[in-house]
């Protein structure tokens, strides 16, 4: 990604100031796979260390320790909310589960798809909004040109670094990043990095 920083430097005096204060680029990126997209709905609105316990205690019920469709759908309902898991989010790992049983969802299709494909399979799903299946695209797919607009970190981000009164609009965020072009994934990771924090999937 050296040319995408590079890029963002020179195009943006603010972005360039705030890669000098971050450091390197190093996102972590994740397989794009079931068990990744289970881990985004357990992290939604909760904190990282509780996220954490979720996920382990699922693996620990997994055999192998192996998210996979198969094995959540032969759980319980009430086997995964003894585990901590909201009735919710009981509900949409199930339903991925089941989507991906039946091939609505095939993870292995998705690297070949465009990152609008892809945020339309996957919010097919219930529970599986646009920014999970953006943070998505980011973390597993590894897409370098995504700019969450609904991401409340790149937002508030955003409105510090570039001055703004208020927080910015989605046209707002979308104007202040078309210089970022085709690198807004490696900008909004600085963003997050700016806050000392960066999205959990």
């Amino acid at each position: 990604m050296r040319g995408a920083v590079t890029h963002l430097k020179r195009v943006d005096p603010v972005m360039r100031t705030l890669i000098r204060r971050v450091g390197p680029f190093a996102m972590d990126y994740l397989e794009p796979e079931f068990g990744t997209l289970v881990r985004s709905i357990i992290f939604q609105q909760v904190s990282g260390a509780v996220g954490r316990v979720f996920i382990g205690r699922l693996r620990d019920a997994m055999p192998g320790g192996v998210i996979t469709p198969e094995a959540i759908l032969a759980l319980e309902p009430e086997q995964m909310r003894a585990m901590g898991l909201s009735r919710a989010k009981t509900l949409y790992i199930r339903e991925l589960a089941r989507h991906t049983v039946e091939g609505s969802v095939v993870f292995e299709g998705l690297s070949k798809a465009s990152d609008e494909e892809v945020i339309a399979a996957l919010t097919q799903v219930k529970g599986i909004g646009v920014w999970t299946a953006q943070m998505f695209l980011m973390f597993a797919l590894r897409r370098p040109d995504v700019l969450p607009v609904g991401d409340l970190g790149v937002r508030k981000a955003m409105q510090l670094q570039y001055g703004l009164e208020q927080l910015p609009t989605p046209a707002e965020m979308m104007a202040l990043a078309e210089p970022w072009r085709p690198y807004c994934t490696v900008a909004s990771w600085y963003l997050w990095r700016s806050l000392d924090g960066i999205a959990a999937i």
